[in-house]
């Protein structure tokens, strides 16, 4: 431990901080959002009576989820320019930029996986709510908005929460595609002064007490919310 020089954290904290968990944060919060409301589309579509539509969604969901995500990155950052470029007839790829690939990539991942949490929530909700609104008046659409996803909602939030903790994790991927997330920025200070362990070790910590913090949280919540049912 005397060989560890713990000062490069002292003298480079505040640029991994504003620079890289700022981008990092910013990804999270942005991924989270679209993978909701693609994934609560995705979960209608399952539900669907329309057999294409739960069939288009189904196969959708077990491909994402059968792929690692670390794949999906790199597909969509260096096929997908190639592939709009043909789809449309251009002649050079389309350029999409680095957190541009990266936000779609974990938006269309993500929405997998926020798409089951959604499934089993609305299915948790008892059936005879919807009739019972369809009875007053609501169709399918409105006692879906009304009165089943408010209710999905509060039962789902300690899952939906957790799998964004997962969220933040893995947004950490995004340092193959050499940005500069909260990860990035640490190898760069780690490569720039030689201190590879120091930093990763820092690194380690950070994730260790923001992800366990947020687990706590969650946990609370989760019995709150039992407490209320």
């Amino acid at each position: 431990m005397s060989s560890f020089d713990f000062n490069v954290i002292e003298r480079s904290w505040v640029y991994l901080f504003t620079t890289g968990m700022s981008f990092t944060l910013q990804l999270t919060v942005l991924a989270m959002i679209g993978g909701l409301v693609f994934g609560t589309a995705l979960a209608m579509m399952r539900l669907s009576r329309f057999r294409a539509l739960s069939l288009a969604a189904a196969g959708y969901v077990n491909l994402i989820r059968s792929i690692p995500l670390v794949l999906v990155i790199f597909w969509f950052y260096f096929l997908v320019p190639y592939i709009g470029a043909w789809l449309i007839g251009a002649s050079e790829p389309i350029r999409v930029g680095a957190f541009s690939s990266s936000l779609i990539t974990f938006i269309l991942f993500e929405a997998a996986y926020y798409c089951e949490i959604m499934r089993a929530g609305i299915q948790s909700v008892p059936r005879g709510q919807v009739s019972a609104a369809q009875a007053l008046g609501m169709n399918y659409w409105q006692a879906m908005a009304n009165v089943v996803l408010p209710q999905a909602f509060r039962n789902m939030i300690p899952v939906l929460l957790t799998q964004t903790i997962v969220l933040f994790q893995d947004v950490s991927l995004v340092y193959v595609l050499s940005i500069t997330d909260f990860v990035g920025a640490a190898s760069k200070v780690a490569q720039r002064d030689g201190r590879l362990v120091e930093m990763y070790l820092f690194v380690a910590l950070v994730y260790f007490v923001i992800c366990f913090g947020l687990s706590l949280l969650v946990k609370r919540l989760q019995r709150r919310v039992a407490i209320v049912r």
